[in-house]
């Protein structure tokens, strides 16, 4: 079993609440908007970490991490981007690839806006963990946690953090 810990548009931000949580996860992965090198150093120094760039990702990010990034956890197929959409309507940048090759777990960030929800179509499960930094039109900082068994994708638990 893997937990793992999910957080996205930290925007530059990270601070001893998020680390917390990173500290119990096995591994961290990043959707994007990072904001700068120090917030994964930081939770590279800790954790294993996956991740990509977001929109707001300058050149030093946009080397160290990849815009999408697909691999397996387990006996789960992962792909994590930063600008992906939601089940009946993915954005242009990745609609006709989900649709020919669907993961298991697509993960995104960007809108700011948590949300866990399957497409039954493709057989999939969307996750995107909000945002955990403190900029943006979001009131309230989120991640999410859950474990990875095999092939079983459990015990999803959302943190929140007081209103920025």
């Amino acid at each position: 079993m893997t937990k793992i810990l999910l957080l996205s548009d930290t925007h530059g931000y990270i601070d001893n609440d998020i680390l917390k949580y990173v500290k119990q996860a096995d591994e961290v992965w990043h959707a994007g908007d990072i904001g700068t090198l120090k917030i994964t150093d930081t939770i590279k120094a800790l954790k294993p970490l996956k991740g990509v760039y977001g929109n707001i990702d300058d050149a030093q990010v946009r080397v160290e991490f990849p815009e999408h990034n697909r691999f397996m956890c387990e006996s789960v197929d992962v792909w994590i981007t930063h600008i992906g959409g939601y089940p009946e309507a993915y954005n242009t940048r990745v609609r006709e690839t989900i649709k020919e090759n669907p993961p298991k777990l697509f993960i995104c960030g960007h809108s700011h806006i948590l949300k866990v929800m399957p497409d039954k179509k493709l057989n999939l499960i969307h996750m995107n963990p909000g945002a955990v930094g403190k900029h943006g039109f979001h009131k309230t900082r989120t991640m999410l946690r859950f474990t990875i068994d095999g092939n079983k994708i459990d015990n999803l638990e959302v943190i929140e953090f007081n209103k920025r």
